[in-house]
């Protein structure tokens, strides 16, 4: 073989391992433009209430060595900045949702609608309203603490001031990544069907039968899926997805992230240089019951086998090259059909003799109704990431709406984040009303049977279709 001059090997770009030479513009035409770069911001605070303050459902007696994280990412370079932000608590709904988003907006310098604020839905954890905070002090009502939002503004400020001091330190991110591994002896359906086609029993996070341990573990979703973000060989921030009820055992008084937050823990130790954010997936039907006899022992037991799946996902990850193009965020807006049960007149009444406590009750339910016939709608989310979907969904969405998802693109990477707005409360399936069980009880859902098609409508709006070479 003729060996060529080296001056022309060079110019090959095949030089002792040369990188092809740029393209130039030719005389009267303009340079290509380079592809922006994306960086990416990591905020974390503290999240855990003080002494004496009210959570969900008991005051705080004490504090733990783990506390309650609010912590997320500001996604830079693709359009406005995006902010995907995950918190400890039970749920944010309502006036207090609308209140964190517009307030990280505008710490990032962007819109609310590109904001996307999720709880954890731990227990022994606040819940935050500020719709029902207005109503409870209009009414003139006492002993209703846990509304009170001192505590919960000066989190989503903290919040903020973060992500100010975060996004000039922004570091750019060359690559993505995605990894999924399957989460074992974790999660079970909560929802246990008899021969009428009717719940006969539910499942809860604590489940003393053995009877009912012994079931199956029903419809899940066993997969954790992991989103990551590089510099090179560095990983910036570990998004971890997966549902299930985060609960071991709770009512202690003592904040605690439970063992998601455990688990988080556990992987933010092995990876110190990236930030884990975990966010929780569709749940609403799905718990810890079939693994979890209420031994204490279980916490630590479920967040090793959480943790599992987190590494092997981390391990499993494949990295593609980033550039702004290949990100992308969408919204559209949904308004939920009230529960027929739920009657702002007779909600009015009730909340007036009702017992401060619990979690969801009469007070979270008026201000769901007062927030939606306010006019209020909300924003159905979609991340693209390259190959990635992620979906930033509202409420205690049931597993199958999760499920859908994936099954909508089976050419892409899907993932789901719920617990976004927890105004609706549980959002079930249209076929689970009829069905019965605590899920959709006039106590737990503020939605009619209705929602379920909203929201695939919303889904597969945003999804868009498969090829169809895939979708057969």
């Amino acid at each position: 073989m003729r060996k060529l001059p080296w001056v022309m090997l060079l110019a090959a770009g095949l030089f002792l391992g040369a990188r092809p030479a740029p393209i130039l513009a030719q005389p009267g035409q303009e340079a290509p433009a380079a592809a922006a770069t994306v960086r990416v911001a990591v905020f974390d605070v503290d999240a855990t209430p003080p002494v004496g303050s009210e959570m969900a459902y008991d005051t705080v007696r004490k504090l733990d060595e783990m506390t309650l994280r609010c912590r997320g990412i500001v996604l830079l370079g693709a359009d406005k900045p995006i902010v995907l932000c995950a918190v400890d608590w039970i749920g944010i709904a309502n006036g207090g949702h609308d209140a964190f988003c517009q307030a990280l907006a505008d710490a990032a310098e962007t819109t609310p609608d590109r904001v996307a604020v999720h709880a954890l839905h731990q227990h022994d954890a606040p819940g935050c309203d500020f719709t029902a905070e207005r109503l409870i002090r209009e009414m003139g009502l006492s002993g209703f603490g846990r509304f009170q939002g001192d505590f919960h503004r000066e989190v989503i400020q903290r919040t903020a001031d973060a992500i100010r001091q975060a996004v000039p330190h922004a570091q750019t991110a060359t690559h993505y990544g995605w990894g999924v591994a399957e989460v074992k002896k974790v999660a079970s359906n909560r929802r246990l069907l008899g021969t009428d086609g009717r719940v006969r029993a539910t499942r809860y996070t604590t489940t003393r039968d053995p009877a009912l341990r012994a079931e199956p573990e029903g419809v899940i979703d066993r997969e954790l899926s992991l989103l990551s973000f590089w510099n090179e060989d560095r990983p910036l921030a570990l998004l971890s997805y997966y549902a299930c009820h985060p609960q071991s055992y709770y009512r202690t008084g003592v904040p605690s992230p439970d063992f998601p937050g455990l688990a988080r823990f556990v992987r933010g130790q092995d990876v110190p240089e990236a930030l884990s954010v975990h966010f929780n997936g569709a749940g609403g039907n799905i718990g810890a019951g079939k693994y979890n006899d209420g031994n204490k022992e279980n916490r630590m037991t479920l967040a090793l086998r959480m943790a599992t799946g987190m590494k092997q996902a981390y391990e499993a990850t494949e990295k593609r090259p980033l550039t702004a193009d290949a990100i992308a965020w969408r919204t559209t807006p949904v308004k939920l059909p009230i529960a027929a049960h739920l009657e702002k007149k007779a909600l009015l009444e009730k909340v007036k003799t009702a017992t401060p406590r619990g979690y969801i009750a009469d007070a979270d339910q008026l201000a769901w109704v007062l927030h939606s016939e306010a006019g209020n709608q909300i924003d159905i989310g979609l991340l693209s990431v390259g190959d990635v979907r992620v979906l930033h969904m509202p409420g205690e969405l049931f597993v199958e709406y999760q499920l859908a998802a994936k099954a909508m693109r089976p050419d892409l990477n899907v993932a789901m984040a719920a617990y976004g707005d927890y105004g609706p409360g549980y959002i079930g399936t249209a076929v689970a009303y009829p069905q019965g069980g605590y899920e959709t009880s006039t106590r737990a859902t503020g939605v009619a049977p209705e929602a379920e098609a909203i929201l695939m409508k919303a889904m597969e709006t945003l999804l868009g279709k498969a090829p169809a070479e895939t979708s057969k």
